[in-house]
């Protein structure tokens, strides 16, 4: 299936139905009074977020969602029928943006969260609604209202604990193809993954967490070069990043500390807030270096990186250094879910 992770759409809620002035006509009863009834209620438009969905797919063919008038009111006492709301359902993690203020009308972040993102009118009033003990014999009703009618953007962006981030072949697919179910196209060349793959990894019995991978950055992503700039929006809501780095490049004349260099430059570049979330060294195909030179290969990398932060050595293709990574990625994520809520600043109490 084609992963399709920003559509445009046009939704319009039913209108109300219209009212009756209609008066009671019956052998023997001359004056029996107004009897029309009230118009029906126009159908809603609602979005509900589906756990089983993971793209936009349907919504590229299918741009125009409308839902049916209500019913008008008729005589004898008669209400129209309500109409029926329509409900679309779309993948957790979509948001749903005004198109033309760019408004933010919801964000589908759980299961089954239903969001009304049009109104249908209500019904207009009949004859009877306007009887009184002045007015017996009402000849005024109203119309229906209109329903709200929207263009919308959605946009998905995944919910993934873990994204990883790195030069295209850095090894990224290889490594949540080894540490979980996901299984992205491997290959030798660049740009192999093409859409992002979510992965849950299993580190114990009742502890995981969601490894995301997005197709590899170049340098200049964040003026429209490559592919992976269109996807970065889905590792704004990781809670930890990895930066994965090819530690043994097939070309000697690449460097790895400026390739490493370059990608938090067009990070900062696309996202000042996705630059500043924590962010892990991992220093991936230590397989290809020979065991005596590791060490001083590493503390080379790391004194002209200047990097401060956590590192990992590893290998995804052997999985070499993969179990302390991952058990120190779900104890970091575990404890980020299970974060204190802070206490209110009592200076804004009124």
């Amino acid at each position: 299936m084609k992963f399709v992770d920003e559509v445009t759409i046009d939704i319009s809620a039913g209108n109300g139905g219209s009212g009756c002035a209609s008066f009671r006509r019956e052998k023997f009863i001359p004056f029996g009074g107004p009897d029309g009834g009230d118009g029906g209620r126009g159908g809603s438009v609602y979005a509900i977020g589906d756990r089983n969905l993971n793209t936009l797919i349907d919504y590229r063919y299918a741009r125009r969602h409308e839902a049916r008038n209500g019913e008008a009111g008729r005589g004898s006492d008669c209400n129209g029928a309500a109409a029926d709301d329509i409900v679309l359902r779309m993948p957790v993690g979509t948001i749903v943006k005004d198109l033309e203020t760019d408004e933010v009308i919801a964000e589908l972040l759980e299961p089954d969260q239903k969001v009304l993102l049009a109104k249908g009118g209500d019904g207009g009033f009949g004859n009877l609604h306007f009887k009184s003990s002045t007015n017996r014999a009402p000849r005024q009703k109203t119309l229906g209202w209109p329903g709200e009618v929207k263009s919308l953007r959605l946009e998905l962006r995944v919910l993934a604990d873990v994204g990883l981030l790195g030069q295209p072949n850095a090894g990224k697919s290889t490594l949540i193809a080894a540490v979980s179910n996901a299984r992205p196209k491997i290959a030798d060349y660049p740009f192999t993954t093409l859409y992002p793959n979510l992965g849950v990894v299993r580190v114990a019995p009742e502890q995981s967490f969601v490894m995301a991978d997005i197709p590899g950055l170049i340098e200049g992503a964040a003026e429209g070069a490559g592919l992976g700039h269109q996807f970065l929006r889905h590792l704004q809501r990781t809670r930890v990043l990895l930066h994965l780095v090819d530690f043994a490049p097939l070309d000697e004349g690449v460097d790895p500390v400026a390739e490493a260099k370059a990608i938090v430059a067009e990070l900062k570049k696309y996202d000042p807030e996705l630059h500043a979330k924590p962010r892990w060294l991992v220093l991936n195909k230590v397989d290809m270096v020979p065991a005596e030179e590791r060490e001083a290969k590493v503390k080379d990398f790391l004194k002209r990186f200047k990097w401060k932060g956590p590192v990992f050595v590893i290998s995804g293709l052997t999985r070499e250094g993969c179990e302390p990574l991952l058990r120190a990625i779900y104890e970091y994520v575990a404890a980020q879910k299970n974060a204190p809520i802070p206490e209110p600043d009592p200076r804004f109490d009124q």
